[in-house]
């Protein structure tokens, strides 16, 4: 297994976390909080939109069962690239659509997908490409969220029309 990991923050990490779990060749998705200002940020530090971070996911997968590119391109397609610090509902910087490098290769698919991406959007996109500055892991109740609330109001209206999405573009990837 060649063992590789991508940050990427589209929205509410409950979200994202819900769709990259699907994927074959994913073995875990993390929800967490990266390239803010505080130390060891809380939800509620989050909350507030002054931490400077953004609500990200960290996707481990293996390489040779599904691709950089495709994780990218699937990132694309189920979040709103063209809303600056927002998605649907939710608004603050901390929503703000971002890929994390932490190597030039990494950049340069990143810049490469966002490239390919802006064809399928009217308006420009406005996820930033900048580099790991910092990361931590979100509290435990916030890990597998969808999974363990798929009931609560919020993942019953948000989440299902991104994995029908998913499940619709990227059946092969499932």
């Amino acid at each position: 297994m060649a063992k590789q990991e991508l940050i990427v923050g589209g929205g509410c990490f409950w979200c994202t976390e819900a769709v990259f779990e699907l994927l074959k060749g994913v073995s875990d998705v993390e929800s967490g909080y990266a390239n803010g200002q505080v130390e060891n940020p809380s939800y509620r530090d989050i909350c507030t939109g002054t931490s400077g971070h953004a609500e990200v996911i960290k996707i481990s997968y293996d390489d040779s069962i599904i691709s950089t590119d495709t994780l990218l391109e699937v990132f694309f397609a189920v979040h709103n690239p063209t809303t600056l610090n927002q998605q649907g509902g939710d608004r603050g910087t901390q929503y703000r659509s971002t890929i994390l490098y932490t190597n030039t290769q990494t950049q340069t698919l990143a810049q490469t997908a966002l490239n390919t991406a802006q064809n399928d959007y009217n308006a420009p996109i406005v996820t930033s490409i900048e580099a790991l500055e910092c990361y931590y892991p979100a509290e435990d109740y916030h890990q597998d969220y969808y999974r363990q609330n798929s009931s609560q109001g919020y993942c019953m209206a948000v989440i299902p029309p991104k994995i029908a999405k998913l499940q619709e573009k990227f059946a092969k990837a499932l």
